[in-house]
């Protein structure tokens, strides 16, 4: 055996072998689309294979030159600076109000003090709420999505996240105990211990804090203080098997489920750094003083998408955010700018396309309060939960960011991380492999399905 021919047999092998353990791991994740080409493709790399072993040596040389010089190119390529994007470090000067977010708004009842006060101070939203208000709403037997066992399920879970928010807060140990030097790495730790994902510190800000109360226990309206120093940031997966069925019912029992987990961890957290002596409030689903995707962006925990919501490296929008804020002296990772997520969320395009009401913008990022960043049309993505009964999630279960985590996807994430061209070409097979509007998924078998579905 010669050594072209040697050297064949390996490169085909390693191809043949690669499309394999692609289309085994895509039938494990139950994509079929993508099992099938995997396969497909390496039963005829496994032809061509054969076809080049059967062919007079130069002609195999020949091959191998093509193969290699296919290789420097790729690598060329790969190290060229294509797709920059300007990143910018300026810091907003707004503190955002909590009555203006759509949780708020959606809560207020006709004809309270509240719910005249507020259209009293903005009118101009008062017909699109009551527009709103007037759909079944979230978790309501007559949406669109509903399912009354699942439902029953979420409403459980968020029965438990409203038992938990008066911990919030609490009592400081009246003396100071010493941690050690390295406090920052034990609460890192322990937020990762009892689930966290990805975990860092941010000095808070003042645009990281709201201006005043809109949902919680705290007076309506009431201006926010908050003079802690410091903010541990942190995130918790969502199951991939869930948010990929969305808009179904199964995703928002998912949300609810991983809002509780973080709820947890954050009051586990408050409470440890209050028995060792300062002050520290966890900020929960329903009683938050701070904008957590805020907190976290400045933590280094992941950038903002095109979707609106913190793009983290190894899940991409498929989390769910917790913070502590404490006037225990942390040590800050600071903000990590990543233009490879901005690049890829700038020519991807993916979510916007799949959102059923067309709430995320297709267009390049525009200037927000000095920052430039792409913001979705909060009313129309809201309306829809109300019509769906769920909080819909379509942008996060099709985002390629949000696949398993698994040694293929993870390699794809680090190319793409590296190499503009690395993002195009990801991008394109995402298209060829999982389809540019890729259906929703089945969710897992014990999982009571929609009335009126069969099983």
């Amino acid at each position: 055996m010669e050594i072209a021919e040697i050297l064949l047999i390996l490169a085909g092998l390693v191809l043949v072998g690669t499309l394999a353990a692609f289309g085994l791991a895509s039938l494990k994740e139950r994509e079929r689309r993508a099992a099938a080409l995997a396969f497909g493709l390496a039963v005829v790399a496994s032809l061509c294979l054969v076809l080049t072993v059967l062919l007079p040596s130069p002609w195999q040389w020949a091959i191998l030159a093509f193969l290699a010089g296919g290789v420097v190119a790729g690598a060329a390529l790969f190290l060229m600076p294509i797709g920059r994007v300007e990143v910018t470090e300026p810091e907003p000067q707004t503190r955002h109000d909590e009555r203006d977010i759509m949780f708020a708004r959606a809560h207020l009842q006709l004809g309270t003090p509240n719910y005249v006060a507020y259209y009293a101070m903005r009118p101009e939203n008062k017909r699109g709420d009551d527009r709103t208000r007037s759909l079944p709403g979230l978790l309501s037997s007559e949406a669109r999505e509903a399912n009354p066992p699942v439902f029953a399920a979420t409403e459980a879970t968020f029965d438990l996240i409203e038992v938990l928010r008066p911990h919030v807060d609490g009592p400081v140990h009246p003396q100071q105990i010493a941690a050690g030097g390295r406090v920052t790495d034990y609460l890192k730790g322990l937020a990762r211990y009892w689930g966290a994902r990805s975990v860092g510190v941010a000095a808070l800000r003042p645009y990281h804090v709201y201006s005043h109360v809109g949902r919680g226990a705290s007076e309506y309206g009431a201006p926010v203080i908050l003079d802690h120093q410091n903010a541990l940031a942190f995130s918790v997966e969502m199951a991939h098997d869930m948010v990929a069925t969305a808009p179904a019912a199964p995703t928002l029992m998912e949300s609810a489920r991983q809002y509780a987990t973080s709820t947890q961890i954050a009051i586990q957290l408050a409470s440890t750094i209050r028995r060792l002596g300062y002050a520290a409030r966890a900020h929960v689903d329903g009683n938050y003083q701070v904008i957590a995707p805020l907190v976290a962006w400045d933590a280094g925990l992941g950038e903002l998408g095109r979707m609106g919501l913190l793009m983290t490296r190894d899940l991409g929008p498929r989390v769910r955010l917790g913070v502590v804020t404490t006037d225990l002296p942390l040590e800050p990772d600071g903000r990590q700018r990543d233009a490879s997520v901005l690049d890829f969320c700038r020519i991807c395009k993916k979510c916007a396309d799949n959102c059923p009401v067309r709430a995320i913008p297709f267009g390049e990022r525009n200037e927000i309060d000095g920052v430039l960043r792409w913001r979705i049309d909060h009313e129309t993505c809201y309306r829809y939960w109300c019509v769906t009964g769920t909080d819909c999630a379509r942008c996060v279960a099709v985002c390629p960011y949000s696949y398993p985590d698994s040694p293929l996807h993870d390699a794809v994430r680090w190319a793409a991380q590296k190499s503009g061209f690395a993002r195009r070409v990801a991008l394109g097979l995402d298209q060829v492999l999982y389809g540019a509007h890729p259906k929703p998924r089945a969710a897992p078998d014990w999982v009571p399905p929609k009335p009126g579905i069969k099983e």
